[in-house]
């Protein structure tokens, strides 16, 4: 067994999260394990191919790789070899939209003991609040002395080589030692400042910052409905809302809320508060609605049996290859439901049974904008039905 030859572990190291972090801090120096327990992914990292879209990562990959700087493993002993562990795990959401933590615990229980005493241990992902304190309870009940940090990653998926320099750092602890530890790490990584809180602070920043921008998508999707069912155009409305008017120019326009993050986040603050947070339920029903909206709009005008409505994009958003939680998809089972053929294509998602963009476009009847990638602004749809709630391929249409 080699003896901390590592400077850290990064568990879940393969990830959108964990894996930029990783390439991040070996770049600055450090010595990175990287765990994870998906072998393809490990393998396909080893071989110099980041696993998904992230500006910049897979030449900063091929250039460490022969450094020795990253070492990859599933074996979960390479923690032995380390007392700096970062932990990329969240909290997800059940089918009851409440937090489900028996993952992030069954986890917890297979690193503990090859945790070495006076660890730091720092929580990297979305976790539901108490999740700090509760780790370092465990580990001190099963004879390990840890310092245990909150450090919530805050970048926006595609970004995240440039964001994790850029963007604050929080650092949530409860001991000055434990924030020296964690604020050493990030500074060395050249990050644009640390923030020190509590560990709860930082737990419930990082779900109240992710509310807050899921509830603004929901009050410019409500926003949008309310005037297109007024039968007026909404980007006329919309500029006359912004046109040199700062205090609205933060108004986003509609889109569907989607990805791995938002939702499930929203639903914890609100198992997390007594009165359920009825402005999140409420955030929720409009951008989870919107779907619905779409296809009930286009079959009140024209019933959609037996029609061919064509999907662009079943990503969770433009330029990205990350189809989790995405509406595109809730889009299509709705359609069908209403007896619509539907075809799908988008240039990053892998998936056998999407068609090619020209067949799309060809044996569509309607077109739906499901991810504004920028491959859509220079389409010919001149004539065609056209839904585009983004205003990617032109003005915001339904």
């Amino acid at each position: 067994m080699k003896d901390l030859d590592l400077d850290l572990v990064i568990v879940g190291g393969c990830g959108h999260v964990g894996l930029p972090l990783a390439l991040s801090l070996a770049e600055c120096g450090y010595r990175v394990g990287i765990n994870d327990i998906d072998a393809d992914k490990i393998d396909e990292v080893k071989n110099g191919h980041v696993p998904f879209r992230e500006a910049g990562a897979e030449p900063l990959l091929t250039k460490l790789l022969p450094t020795g700087r990253l070492e990859l493993s599933r074996d979960p002993a390479m923690l032995r070899r380390t007392r700096t562990v970062i932990l990329v795990i969240g909290t997800p959401i059940d089918e009851f939209m409440n937090p489900s933590v028996r993952i992030f615990e069954k986890v917890l229980d297979e690193l503990t003991p090859h945790v070495q005493n006076g660890s730091l241990i720092v929580l990297r992902s979305t976790v539901f609040p108490g999740t700090s304190e509760t780790v370092e309870r465990r580990l001190r009940a099963a004879g390990i002395e840890a310092d245990v940090a909150f450090c919530p990653e805050r970048i926006a998926e595609g970004h995240a080589l440039e964001e994790l320099r850029t963007l604050p750092q929080l650092v949530g602890v409860n001991s000055d030692a434990a924030f020296a530890k964690a604020r050493d790490l990030f500074e060395r990584m050249g990050v644009a400042s640390v923030v020190r809180t509590t560990p709860l602070e930082a737990e419930l920043a990082k779900l109240l910052t992710n509310t807050w921008r899921y509830m603004k998508f929901a009050i410019a999707n409500q926003f949008f409905q309310i005037v297109n069912r007024s039968g007026l155009d909404y980007n006329r409305v919309l500029n006359a809302i912004r046109q040199d008017y700062p205090r609205a120019a933060d108004l986003p326009g509609p889109g569907f809320a989607a990805g791995p993050c938002l939702l499930k986040d929203t639903m914890q603050l609100s198992a997390f508060t007594p009165d359920h947070f009825p402005m999140g339920q409420a955030a929720m029903q409009v951008n989870e609605g919107l779907p619905g909206y779409i296809v009930d709009t286009l079959n009140s005008r024209r019933p959609l049996l037996g029609r061919t409505v064509g999907i662009l994009g079943m990503a969770f958003k433009g330029e990205s290859d990350d189809a989790r939680a995405s509406l595109s998809y809730k889009l299509r089972k709705l359609a069908q439901f209403k007896g619509a053929k539907v075809l799908c294509s988008d240039p990053y998602v892998p998936d056998p049974t999407f068609e090619p963009l020209e067949k799309v476009l060809h044996d569509s009847d309607v077109i739906v904008v499901g991810a504004p990638h920028r491959a859509y602004r220079e389409l010919e749809l001149d004539g065609r039905e056209v839904v585009d709630i983004w205003g990617i391929t032109g003005p915001i249409r339904l």
